[in-house]
């Protein structure tokens, strides 16, 4: 769910620039006032990021055509944790609302994603000088991923807020090339991560046969 983002592969700072218009950029449609996302009164806080991911495994991702008959709706924080039903960009901004909650600078980000394609969106935060991409998609693998995870996100808008402010930033495109020596010791780590995914998960779907069978 936590990736630690690599600074050369990923512009997690940007360039603060005006809220970007929806009619040229079609991914980034707020359907409400930014404001309302960022101070949305949500009956449930999480402590931690343990608790945020058990959080995010309760809720059921369905599409806004399915869900509103629209092609894009960006539902409220509040309205999404009451009814545990929405696509990225109402799991993005919930978990965004969280994060402020916490007091971490977090932003909620619109970009291409991998698989994901564009017009996806997660979040971002910063601790203890460093900056990390939380998907909440991806809550189902494990609280933290392999910082080559990260490296598939390509943000172009993020919007920030300190509690009254909203900012708005852009970002470009990083064309760095890490040493070798470093895409050799980030394949270990991702390699490790599937590897101990992929025994976790033959270790639980074993035992639940086994309760079966008895």
């Amino acid at each position: 769910m936590i990736a630690e983002i690599i600074p050369e592969c990923y512009d997690a700072v940007g360039k603060k620039t005006f809220r970007p218009d929806s009619r040229r950029h079609s991914g980034f449609r707020p359907t409400f006032p930014f404001g309302l996302y960022a101070r949305a009164p949500l009956k449930h806080w999480c402590a931690d990021f343990s608790e945020l991911r058990k959080t995010l495994l309760q809720f059921t991702y369905i599409s806004d055509q399915e869900l509103y008959d629209k092609p894009d709706y960006w539902q409220s924080p509040d309205k999404f944790e009451e009814i545990k039903k929405g696509d990225c960009e109402d799991y993005a901004l919930w978990a965004w609302r969280q994060l402020l909650q916490m007091n971490l600078p977090a932003r909620f980000v619109m970009g291409r994603a991998g698989h994901y394609g564009e017009g996806h969106a997660w979040v971002t935060f910063q601790k203890d000088g460093k900056d990390f991409l939380l998907e909440p998609l991806s809550a189902a693998l494990g609280l933290t991923m392999p910082r080559l995870s990260a490296i598939r996100y390509k943000p172009r808008y993020s919007v920030a807020s300190d509690g009254e402010v909203i900012s708005y930033y852009a970002h470009q495109e990083q064309k760095s090339s890490l040493p070798i020596h470093r895409i050799g010791s980030l394949i270990l780590e991702w390699l490790w991560f599937w590897l101990r995914f992929a025994l976790r998960l033959v270790y639980l779907v074993g035992r639940k046969l086994l309760k079966k069978s008895v």
